[in-house]
């Protein structure tokens, strides 16, 4: 598949509008937001006036020497200053923690939303996008989203209300004081402008760069054995070294653009401080202010400088966290639509694909396939690997859309079921299968909540798992999974099974189910494994021949295509490419 083509099947990056639109959603779920944000204004506000007034006091200071003042007006004025610093502290803090608060709690609901939006989404979306951009978003994304506003909303908060509060005050003492903002200004509005233009495309690249840095690694863990089988650990290497370098070229991009915002901000500081002592030396001389007061100007002028190099540089991570946003609500700002029911009759376990095709990209994956699976029959899918088993597996199951043909199961296409007609009628049990945290009843309960204790022995009867249950300290209530005891992947696969025999649909799709079985636990997982296809429609993927051969039809793929297909016995006698695997599978065995 091309860049471009996995490029445009990833998920999409909101708008500006779509953002503004879920950040609003997202504040109104919260009760009283919009009184606690008012209320922060209120504290915020106070904090910046009290933080103007310490230099203003200093300045009072100087003019109390330059007159001889006594020492009780010079602890006055102390204490007052002392004052008024804890008071710009303390009301600053409490502004910060409310809109901090808020500001997580939007977070985590804006997190939980995109789980649950992506839970709901059609695998086949998931799939195409690629499960490591998906990771990423939930992962990385809302990392850095939640660090950029932990580290920028205290810092954009006390910067806005002190610049505000500080031009206040400077017009207070003398009109000419408001130049130095006027002449410094646009200084930084073009260098705002400057960065504004290329970072947002910049760390998106970053971002993207850090995706797909993700789908590579997800992709070397999980085929760790075929990447093992084929001795293509070098490949992967590379390929993951070239993913990581792209994030290191295109992070260092995006904080270049950050170091030119830096220069244009140190001239912007020599200009203001140049203007503020011209202007200053200029009232004093005119006797407009004294000393003290023109000292207190400059002061604030330099506790501006202050707050407006935070602002300028917090555009860094602002822009980062913006990239991210924008970015996790590309996932829910177009939530899945649920399917209604479709009026579909009582589920009978009737599988058709009907002239069948599905790619990838660049060349089918599988073409003009017809397979029909009556109720009650055992399909099984024989070929070498890359012949397309597992597509035609997944078309069936709905986690891929079929490119031009229909699935249709009893009688109507399985994409237009909705979630309660799909469950009645299909499970899947792949190769690969997760073991969730938590007791061993937590697990199975999943497919069947109200399912009884006795249920559940059963089930795992049916498997051959009973006397690994007997043998659990805590049985039923033994915590599993990666916080609890480790399973072995038979017994893995045992317990999948057993959750298909409590959902209990009508057809179940097996794509190599019993292929991590070894010879050990062959027979035992076959067993099993027969036991779930037992009076239900089936499509058996089949990685053990013996598995196969007790199907009731046998389709041979090769190159995408159903090549032969017939009994075991047909086929044997047919003399061509499952005679040939059949005989090279004895003679292994």
């Amino acid at each position: 598949m091309s860049g471009e083509t996995s490029k445009s099947m990833r998920f999409p990056l909101a708008s500006l509008p779509q953002v503004r639109r879920e950040v609003a959603r997202q504040v109104g779920r919260i009760p009283r937001a919009k009184w606690w944000f008012l209320g922060a204004l209120v504290l915020l506000s106070a904090g910046a006036y009290a933080s103007v007034l310490v230099p203003q006091v200093l300045g009072r200071i100087v003019d109390l020497v330059s007159d001889g003042a006594q020492m009780r007006d010079f602890v006055e004025l102390s204490v007052i200053l002392i004052a008024v610093a804890i008071a710009g502290a303390v009301l600053s803090a409490c502004g910060f923690y409310v809109v901090s608060r808020i500001s997580e709690k939007i977070i985590a609901n804006l997190r939980e939303d995109m789980v649950g939006t992506a839970l709901g989404l059609p695998t086949h979306q998931v799939e195409d996008a690629g499960s490591g951009d998906l990771v990423s978003r939930s992962t990385d994304d809302v990392s850095e989203l939640s660090a950029a506003v932990t580290e920028t909303v205290p810092i954009l908060s006390s910067s806005l209300f002190t610049i505000a509060a500080t031009i206040i005050a400077l017009f207070s003492l003398d009109w000419q004081f408001v130049l130095i903002p006027v002449v410094v200004a646009p200084v930084y509005y073009f260098a705002s402008k400057h960065y504004l233009s290329k970072a947002p495309d910049r760390y998106a690249a970053e971002r993207a760069a850090m995706a797909e840095r993700a789908r590579k690694v997800l992709e070397a863990i999980r085929g760790r054995a075929t990447v093992r089988a084929y001795s293509m650990e070098d490949a992967m290497h590379n390929q993951i070294d070239q993913a990581s370098w792209s994030v290191v070229v295109k992070g260092i991009r995006a904080r270049t653009t950050m170091l030119i915002l830096n220069m244009w901000m140190l001239f912007a500081e020599f200009l203001m401080l140049a203007v503020a002592l011209v202007i200053g030396y200029k009232l004093v001389i005119d006797d407009a202010l004294t000393i003290g007061a023109v000292t207190g100007a400059v002061l604030m002028i330099i506790r501006l400088r202050g707050p407006m190099n935070m602002f300028m540089r917090v555009l860094d991570t602002i822009q980062s966290g913006y990239a991210s946003l924008a970015r996790i609500v590309g996932v829910v700002a177009d939530p899945p639509i649920p399917v209604p029911d479709s009026g579909v009759k009582a589920p009978q376990g009737k599988v058709e694909l009907r002239n069948v095709s599905f790619s990838y990209g660049d060349s089918w994956a599988v073409k003009d396939i017809d397979i029909t699976i009556n109720s009650g029959e055992t399909v099984a899918l024989v070929g070498a690997s890359g012949a397309g088993k597992t597509t035609v597996a997944a078309l069936l199951a709905g986690l891929r859309v079929p490119d031009q043909g229909q699935v249709l199961v009893d009688d109507f296409p399985v994409s237009h079921l909705s979630d309660r007609e799909r469950i009645a009628r299909l499970a899947m049990v792949s190769q690969e299968v997760h073991v969730f945290s938590g007791t061993l009843r937590q697990d199975l309960t999943l497919a069947k909540p109200d399912a009884s204790d006795e249920e559940l022995a059963h089930a795992l009867g049916q498997v051959n798992a009973l006397d690994w249950l007997e043998s659990l300290p805590e049985g039923l209530d033994t915590v599993v999974g990666a916080r609890g005891i480790q399973l072995e992947p038979v017994v893995a696969q045992q317990l999948a099974l057993a959750r298909v025999l409590l959902l209990n649909p009508a057809i179940v799709i097996m794509d190599e189910a019993t292929a991590e079985a070894g010879s050990a636990g062959a027979s035992a997982l076959e067993e099993a494994a027969d036991a779930v296809s037992k009076n239900r429609s089936a499509l058996v993927v089949a990685h053990r021949l013996d598995q196969a051969s007790r199907a009731d039809q046998i389709l041979v793929m090769d190159k995408g295509e159903v090549v032969e297909s017939g009994t075991h016995q047909e086929l044997l006698d047919h003399g061509g490419i499952y005679q040939r695997l059949w005989t090279a599978w004895s003679v292994g065995r």
